[in-house]
């Protein structure tokens, strides 16, 4: 009966191609104008997986209470000095803010003016009483340049350490550092590129590098959603502002653009690039494989135009089922293409083959007639079989697969009423004939001998080797980390590599919220205790240790520095006459005292003897050198000395207090921040492991990651075995006889095992890219599987000579070529995919060309 209306359908479109051809025209133009002006595209990981999931519901709670952290725009920045780093992102910041049309929101968090106010209560005692000591020592040397903040300053407070060697008053070690930093200053200004010196490290030697070497913008930019990449235009707009400022003309800062939204752009145009080439590459190979199979352009022509029109109306189909796709499902189209070329394939090959009694190719109306007749039914049942395969992942909570399930599911039935309808009118319409030449592989019958006669010893072997895989199976791993299928190469991601590199920056950090300061005191305490953390960043962290003897210390210097700091009436900006009298003072006060210098003033002095002979341009450059930041330092270190009170959970600003307790429910958050390199699997399971072992209820991309991975593999094995049962019922309804059924799965399955062998081998990593190889692999498996087994039923012995045979093997290379140029993506995940996918294939043809001819049993009195 399934034949029966099968070639039905077919006789009738091979009989009224005008027909056909204006009702495919008419759904076409449709399905064309529904993508063009509906159909979306989302690059957003965390839409790959339902919203139902306690851990997503987490995730959503802190974007809710704690917003400002989705979708930003980040510019990093490092400089040759921190103040230049400093000065680069105060100027970006002020020319984006006032950027209203590609940004919403503009922030330099680490310039908040509680953390640059109070640097010194952040300092642990051990390292603020020698950086107090320090600053103590060098008095009389910033006096001097409170009074004069230049080079003719600084040149008068080398004469007093030459009075003080001269009176036998040592100059303190730790000035060596400062004075070799001068010195480096000077000798540049002498070569003709001077730079400017830093004096937050000339002061505070390594402190000022605590927290991090980097600036940071923040920025929300304004999405443009009519563009693939919609945050373009404003990443742009930074580029812009980044390179008109002078310290990055100059080369002395530079800058990299991160973020969730330039990280989605850079994803969207690499991912769409490698899908778009690919599709181009294996169309093109495609036809290069259905000319060997069909050896007529009659028949390839509407074979691929087949293909096209299936695909556009399936990109219409999917329109309407999901409006947007994600970065899985977007791969419907290399699906499509490579699996509904199979149906087509067969429908073109037989076609081809068709022949009477005689030997006599038949006419064209009669040769479709009896392809129809022939395969209509199995590929009606391989179409069938496939869409329950891919629909089984629809139910599932990783939405990314369920929609790619769907869409591929949906595009199995229309290319089967392609392949039925549109095709054989195509094939009217173009004239294609049988051909007198066109048969099997009649050269591998001695291996369909082969096969029946050891059917034995190689159903074997093919045994062991699923055991094996069976055995293997519980190694299979999932990188659950998005960042591992992106391109390391692309800007986004080198500076997100940088982030890693600090604990404090890291995108690995975990999340919890608590309802009160006692439980965030307990739990902070808890996870500081955890050798994986590496600080626990809340409200309560802002508040320092060791407040009353660090104030006191503090104002005990203050005391001492001030009076000198605080000067009314500081001297004019010297000239350049000044400028070389006061280097050639200072030169001369070192004068008869070479064996009591150390090498660092020793250098200092050649460098000032120089330099007072030194052009005019040279001295006010070196005075600009060395001067830039002085006074902004100097007006830094009187902030700091300032008499200080406590800081308290009270005090703590507003804005920031904002970061840590939500002002809609009071519920508090804290910020894990872990050891090591969170990039490697093993280290983040051990992270998010020994934060459980505290709670429960944590949260953040860590956590995410962890369970993302649990819920794909959950959706899996669900997926799987309800596909494997929807298979199973379709195909024990179709072929009504359960050893046939059984005949179609077991091959299915040990190519699933086959697979997982070579993934183990080679090494080949899941991934949230290349996972769509599973549902690929049923598809395509029960496509060649129900081929062989129905001919079998049909009576036909010799399956590798068959037409069947060639149909399967150039399908396969036709699917092979679709993937194959996946693989040569210079997008990781999308190479991959394309990798997967091979070696997936590759085990499903050798199952069906080699497992199923010895598994199917010989009839009785068949001979060998």
């Amino acid at each position: 009966m399934l034949s029966t209306l099968t070639s039905r359908l077919n006789a009738f479109c091979s009989r009224h191609v005008a027909l056909v051809l204006s009702l495919f025209i008419l759904l076409c133009a449709g399905s064309a104008w529904l993508s063009l002006t509906r159909l979306g595209i989302t690059t957003e990981t965390d839409r790959l997986f339902a919203d139902t999931l306690p851990w997503k519901q987490k995730n959503r709670q802190i974007e809710h209470l704690f917003p400002g952290e989705k979708n930003t725009l980040v510019a990093i920045i490092s400089a040759a000095t921190p103040e230049e780093g400093r000065e680069t992102a105060n100027a970006l910041t002020t020319i984006l803010s006032k950027d209203t049309a590609h940004f919403d929101r503009v922030d330099q968090p680490d310039a908040n003016p509680f953390y640059t106010r109070n640097a010194f209560l952040f300092i642990d005692t051990k390292q603020l009483e020698p950086l107090l000591d320090s600053t103590i020592s060098a008095q009389p040397f910033l006096g001097t340049l409170a009074a004069d903040p230049s080079a003719r300053g600084l040149f008068g407070t080398f004469g007093l350490m030459a009075k003080a060697i001269r009176s036998s008053q040592p100059i303190p070690a730790s000035f060596n550092t400062a004075l070799d930093g001068l010195t480096q200053t000077l000798n540049d200004g002498l070569a003709g590129h001077a730079t400017p010196l830093s004096w937050e490290r000339l002061l505070s030697g390594g402190l000022s590098d605590l927290g991090g070497h980097y600036r940071f913008v923040v920025t929300h930019p304004r999405p443009d959603f009519t563009s693939f990449e919609p945050s373009e235009a404003a990443t742009q707009a930074m580029r812009s502002a980044l390179d008109s400022l002078p310290t990055v003309k100059a080369g002395r800062a530079h800058a990299l653009i991160t973020g969730e939204a330039k990280l989605s752009d850079e994803e969207f145009s690499t991912v769409a690039q490698g899908m778009i080439i690919g599709l181009f590459i294996s169309f093109a190979l495609v036809t290069l494989w259905l000319l060997l199979a069909a050896r007529s352009l009659r028949v390839v022509i509407p074979i691929l135009l087949t293909l096209i029109i299936g695909l556009l109306l399936t990109t219409g189909f999917a329109t309407l089922a999901v409006g947007t796709l994600n970065m899985i499902s977007v791969a419907f189209a290399i699906l499509f293409v490579g699996i509904a070329v199979d149906f087509a394939i067969q429908f073109g090959v037989r076609f081809r083959c068709q022949k009477d009694e005689a030997g006599v190719p038949l006419s064209p109306l009669e040769a479709l007639d009896l392809t129809g007749r022939e395969s209509g039914g199995q590929i009606f049942v391989a179409s069938l079989a496939t869409a329950a395969g891919f629909l089984a992942f629809t139910p599932t909570n990783f939405v990314g697969v369920a929609q790619l399930g769907l869409i591929a599911g949906g595009g199995m039935l229309i290319a089967f009423v392609c392949t039925l309808t549109l095709l054989p009118a195509l094939l009217r319409l173009f004239r294609a004939t049988p051909g007198d030449s066109i048969q099997g592989f009649a050269m591998l019958r001695p291996v369909d001998h082969a096969l029946r006669r050891f059917r034995l010893p190689v159903l074997a072997i093919f045994t062991v080797l699923g055991i094996i895989g069976a055995c293997l199976t519980p190694s299979l791993l999932f990188d659950a980390d998005p960042l591992h299928t992106k391109n390391p190469n692309t800007e986004g991601m080198k500076a997100l590599s940088l982030l890693e590199e600090n604990p404090l920056t890291t995108p690995y950090n975990a999340q919890v919220l608590v309802p009160d300061t006692a439980t965030a005191t307990r739990l902070a305490a808890a996870f500081s205790r955890l050798d994986s953390v590496h600080d626990v960043l809340w409200l309560g962290a802002l508040v320092p240790d060791d407040q009353p003897t660090k104030i006191q210390m503090i104002q005990e210097a203050a005391d001492i520095l001030l009076p000198t700091l605080s000067v009314a009436h500081p001297a004019p900006a010297p000239s350049a006459a000044d400028l070389r009298a006061a280097a050639l003072r200072a030169s001369h006060e070192f004068d008869g005292l070479d064996n009591r210098l150390s090498p660092a003033l020793r250098s200092l002095h050649e460098a000032l003897t120089r330099l007072s002979s030194a052009p005019d341009a040279t001295l006010l450059a070196t005075n600009e050198a060395l001067t830039r930041f002085l006074p902004s330092e100097l007006s830094q270190l009187k902030s700091l000395l300032s008499p200080s009170s406590p800081i308290t959970l009270d005090n703590i600003p507003a804005d920031i207090r904002s970061d840590y307790i939500s002002p809609s429910n009071g519920a508090y958050r804290l910020i894990i921040h872990p050891k090591g390199r969170m990039s490697e699997n093993r280290t983040l399971h051990h992270f998010v492991g020994e934060l459980k072992s505290v709670t429960p209820d944590i949260c953040g991309p860590a956590l995410e990651i962890i369970a993302s991975a649990q819920t794909i593999t959950h959706a899996f094995i669900t997926a799987a075995l309800c596909a494997i049962v929807a298979i199973a019922l379709i195909l024990l309804i179709t072929l009504r006889r359960l050893l046939d059924t059984l005949l179609v799965l077991l091959p299915l399955l040990l190519s699933s095992l086959l697979t997982v062998i070579l993934i183990i081998t080679v090494p080949e990593q899941l991934n949230y890219a290349n996972i769509i190889a599973l549902p690929l692999l049923l598809g395509v498996g029960v496509s060649f599987n129900i081929y062989f087994v129905m001919n079998w039923r049909a009576g036909s012995r010799e399956q590798l000579s068959s037409p069947t045979a060639r149909a399967v093997l150039f399908s396969a290379l036709t699917t092979g070529s679709a993937f194959g140029s996946l693989a040569a993506s210079a997008h990781p995940g999308t190479a991959s995919m394309g990798r997967l996918l091979l070696l997936s294939l590759g085990c499903t043809l050798i199952c069906s060309l080699l497992f199923i001819p010895a598994l199917l049993p010989r009839r009785k009195g068949e001979e060998l």
